[in-house]
């Protein structure tokens, strides 16, 4: 269960590569006669600066712009060769340089909050460079050998024009593939390496990309069929050059790379999962808990809230045990583990259960939140060449403009062994009020543009996970196997924090890995499979969720107990919302604001 943005991937993790571009320079002095213009106001200049470097982000980051319905760069993709991250690490730092001579007095409340979070956006952006992440740019999760097949879904097929925008991006591709090579070959020497089992599963990946032919390649899917105002020779001439470029160019440079990870990469990965076995490895692994979670938490502290967690949350559902009739909950869940009722009978199935819950929480949103957002939502299955790795669902955030909705992928592979009763509580994560309702409502804002489009993890996840627990509150979950369900979410992300540290903190093997998940089920077994692999994959990531989320239900109950009789759950959650997303800290200061000034008020 994740948020699905290419861009995201740019400097926030320890298998992404870093955002590129063309190098900016500070600009010379121009000499003239003429009387010097009046100096900007303080907040017009500091809009401007914002500005420019945004415009570096959507230059440097062709994904993101087109994500976000902007399509001037749709003819490109990221430049990930190690010329460009050299040139990218010169511009960000001097952007920071920048950010940090401006004087914070000068500026306004919120300008002074987008000057400190895109100060430490630079500055873990810079670390990142400096500790080498760029060099694990393959995985089996979100790998960029994954994003670029699963962008074909974000991008606009509206006129010929698109369409050739495509047929350039195509074109590029096999440079890519060959820039990702590159840094794969770096980290190799470097000893920054995947784990050798989870570069087996990338191998599979690519050879499924690349194996089919034509309109039946995910890459010449857009050409099956095309809208109304293409002329028919349009068509036919877009179609033949597509296909040709899939089928000449794309599946050839996916083979190719697929023979490079199975022959040259694999032998060369890593023998044990954590990322403490790479050099600098704790290091690492410090630095992706800070950039995933925001938080000054260190593993061992993390490791023991999911401990208490598990305890707790088991508790509860020991309980829904006994309302349901059993003797305790290893009676429940070796029922529920043969209870064909509780398990999908087919694909479709199981993309009407989610719809279902998504339309029955729409009306109900207004109980609790002053601000509704307008982006559709739709539900589709995860594409064929992702579904053995994918999660169970993820988003996919839709257009500002409203133009492409926001598309919640569900994992349908394996549906008879796919449970039906946790689908309640994923879908509010993932649609509303969760993924969906967060994001489109931060993209409407006032707000910069990067802050509109704010990744921060912590803050995205542990948004979603809280908005599980708003359906609890709203009066879902009537039936008892779902509220169980919903106490199962609960219990992977406090899983997360133990199985995270585990694995990159205490040293843990997969099969202790696997142990304490069987010993603590929070889903069904193709899911506990693929979401080991994912921390193994993606350190810190996993910790986000419930962080995230314990922080929000602490601000909450410190409101509530300040505030009295004060306290408005609509105003609360404008609080965290109104802001797009951010830091957990920051988002903490803003929330003691809101309670001085309602107490004062």
């Amino acid at each position: 269960m994740s948020v699905f943005a290419p861009h995201r991937l740019a400097g926030l993790g320890l298998a992404c590569v870093l955002a590129s571009g063309t190098a900016l320079a500070a600009p010379a002095p121009e000499k003239t006669t003429q009387a010097a213009p009046a100096e900007p106001s303080a907040s017009t200049a500091f809009a401007a600066l914002l500005d420019e470097e945004w415009q570096y982000q959507l230059r440097s980051s062709p994904e993101l712009a087109t994500t976000i319905g902007d399509y001037r760069y749709n003819k490109q993709w990221t430049d990930y060769s190690l010329e460009q991250i050299t040139r990218d690490k010169v511009t960000t730092a001097w952007f920071l340089k920048r950010f940090e001579a401006v004087d914070p007095a000068t500026l306004t409340g919120q300008e002074q909050i987008s000057r400190a979070m895109m100060i430490r956006q630079l500055q873990d952006k810079l670390d990142g460079i400096a500790l080498k992440t760029y060099e694990l740019p393959i995985d089996q999760v979100q790998g960029v050998q994954l994003m670029l097949p699963g962008f074909v879904s974000s991008i606009p097929f509206e006129t010929a024009g698109q369409y050739q925008d495509y047929l350039d991006r195509l074109h590029a591709l096999p440079t890519v593939l060959a820039q990702l090579k590159v840094l794969a070959q770096q980290g190799m020497k470097d000893g920054l390496v995947p784990p050798r089992y989870l570069l087996e599963k990338v191998v599979t990946q690519l050879e499924q990309v690349a194996e089919p032919a034509g309109v039946k390649n995910v890459f010449g899917q857009p050409v099956e069929s095309f809208p109304k105002g293409i002329s028919a020779a349009q068509q036919a001439r877009l179609k033949q050059a597509v296909l040709k470029a899939v089928d000449t160019e794309v599946r050839p440079a996916f083979a190719s790379f697929a023979r490079f990870v199975k022959t040259d990469y694999v032998p060369h990965g890593r023998a044990h999962e954590g990322i403490w076995s790479l050099p600098n490895g704790d290091a690492l692994y410090r630095y992706a808990i800070r950039v995933q979670t925001t938080s000054p938490m260190a593993p061992e502290g993390i490791h023991q809230l999911g401990l208490q967690q598990v305890s707790k949350i088991e508790g509860q559902m020991t309980d829904i045990a006994h309302k349901l009739g059993f003797a305790d909950l290893a009676a429940l869940r070796a029922s529920v583990d043969h209870d064909p009722k509780l398990y999908a009978k087919s694909r479709e199935e199981i993309l009407e259960k989610y719809r279902g819950y998504i339309a029955q929480m729409w009306p109900a949103l207004p109980r609790i939140f002053n601000k509704i957002p307008k982006t559709k939502l739709e539900v589709r299955s995860v594409e064929a060449y992702r579904e053995a790795d994918a999660a169970g669902a993820e988003y996919h955030q839709g257009t500002p403009d409203g133009s492409r909705p926001g598309i919640v992928f569900v994992n349908t592979g394996d549906y008879d062994k796919r449970d039906l009763y946790t689908i309640e509580d994923t879908a509010y994560h993932e649609g509303v009020p969760g993924h969906h309702f967060q994001i489109s409502l931060a993209q409407d804002m006032p707000l910069p543009a990067f802050r509109q489009q704010g990744a921060y993890n912590s803050y995205v996840e542990g948004w979603a996970l809280y908005a599980e627990g708003l359906g609890k509150e709203l009066g879902f979950y009537q039936d008892l196997y779902s509220d169980y369900g919903r106490l199962n979410g609960a219990l992977l992300r406090a899983d997360r924090l133990v199985l995270d540290t585990g694995v990159h903190y205490k040293h843990w093997t997969r099969q202790q890995m696997s142990d304490f998940f069987h010993a603590h089920p929070p889903t069904s077994e193709p899911d506990m499979q693929a979401e080991t692999d994912r921390y193994v994959a993606w350190p810190g990531q996993a910790l986000g969720y419930m962080l995230g989320q314990q922080t929000i239900l602490k601000l909450r109950e410190k409101a509530k107990t300040e505030l009295g009789a004060k306290f408005d759950i609509k105003a609360f959650h404008d609080v965290i919302l109104g802001n797009g997303a951010m830091p957990l800290d920051l988002m903490s200061d803003l929330v003691d604001q809101w309670i001085a000034k309602t107490k004062a008020g």
